[in-house]
């Protein structure tokens, strides 16, 4: 009886500090989005800023702040990106962690998948192609990157299923395939043209920017990110069984064919929001949920919302610094999560045992 006590009380204890967790990081993500917007190549005082800030949401102050550069700078230009930074972060983040855990190996995510290579491709067919200009306007990159991202998602598991049900390592072996094709496809488009403009664009496109935010897509792209967020949460249980395989699931009484497949696509579904937003941001969706496994665990339910704000207080600090670190221009965001988030990773595995699913 004792020892049953202890247990519950020890269970109830870190329910506690996982939710003391939890509201520390929301804390520090909405702390981190108002402190942020003062940052950029003209710093702008903290006063001016909220002044900007409460004049738009809630119709206080001074009319003054409703206009001018300093109210475009906070309202039209920073605001709108840290938005999407905190967006697409979550996104990432939880899309890897989800693919992790579908085909059972930690190095998955959506380059490995194949995901990011068909929406590379999307882009490349809306630039060097001069595809949906017409019809889609200035979002034509975005909305065929978007497109090539669930086509890629699609194929990998059409080619998965061939021949029989779609396995963790045929899942694996069709995104690496497919990726491939969809990069060597898009190369060829590279290799064949003679303009060097739209060259350039695509490669500024493949290195990511949130430099195109704008309110108009934000509403729509994080509201789906967080419905997205929200029912890989409420699938939690799911997701730790297929950490432990097929096999042990189906004694359990679950099939986990069908939950893949859908897990799969709801992740195709937010990397391709990001790619239409932001273009592509490697390596936030392998580096996140790796470190949030060696600080809580491998149990899903406590996972996916840590992931989802450990993405989005890095993509704000990371945009921040894109914008300060060479006067005068802005980094492209990709290059610098690489930069920053592989030496950080290689630490981390250094320094602290680390377990994925059912091995040490």
């Amino acid at each position: 009886m004792t020892s049953r006590n202890e247990t519950r009380r020890d269970s109830r204890t870190t329910s506690s500090g996982y939710l003391v967790v939890v509201a520390v990081l929301i804390i520090v993500m909405f702390a981190s989005l108002l402190f942020a917007v003062t940052f950029g190549s003209h710093p702008i005082p903290v006063g001016d800023v909220y002044q900007v800030i409460a004049h738009e949401l809630f119709g206080v102050g001074d009319a003054a702040w409703g206009s001018g550069a300093i109210h475009d700078v906070v309202w039209l230009i920073r605001l709108p990106r840290l938005i999407l930074a905190i967006a697409v972060g979550m996104a990432l983040a939880v899309s890897g962690l989800t693919m992790q855990a579908v085909v059972r190996n930690p190095l998955a995510e959506p380059y490995i998948m194949g995901i990011s290579s068909g929406a590379y491709a999307g882009a490349s067919i809306a630039i060097l192609g001069g595809i949906g200009g017409s019809a889609l306007g200035t979002q034509a990159t975005g909305i065929l990157a978007f497109i090539g991202a669930c086509v890629a998602s699609l194929a990998v598991l059409a080619l998965a299923n061939i021949g029989g049900r779609a396995t963790t390592v045929r899942l694996i072996l069709s995104g690496t395939a497919l990726g491939a094709v969809f990069t060597a496809f898009s190369n060829f488009m590279i290799f064949r043209t003679n303009q060097a403009s739209r060259v350039q664009e695509i490669v500024n496109w493949t290195m990511g920017s949130l430099g195109k935010a704008n309110w108009s897509t934000n509403g729509p792209v994080l509201g789906l990110i967080l419905v997205c967020v929200l029912v890989l949460w409420m699938q939690y249980r799911n997701l730790n069984l297929m950490l432990m395989g097929d096999d042990v699931a189906i004694t359990l009484g679950t099939r986990l064919h069908n939950r893949r497949i859908a897990f799969l696509l709801i992740s195709s579904l937010m990397v391709g929001l990001s790619v239409f937003a932001a273009g592509m941001i490697g390596f936030v969706g392998l580096v996140i949920p790796h470190i949030a496994r060696m600080i809580f665990g491998t149990d899903h339910k406590k996972l996916v919302p840590i992931c989802a704000l450990f993405g989005a207080i890095f993509l704000i600090w990371a945009d921040v610094l894109c914008r300060i670190a060479i006067t005068g221009t802005e980094l492209p965001i990709g290059i610098f999560t690489a930069m920053v988030g592989a030496p950080v990773f290689v630490y981390l595995m250094a320094r602290r045992k680390y377990g994925f699913g059912t091995q040490d």
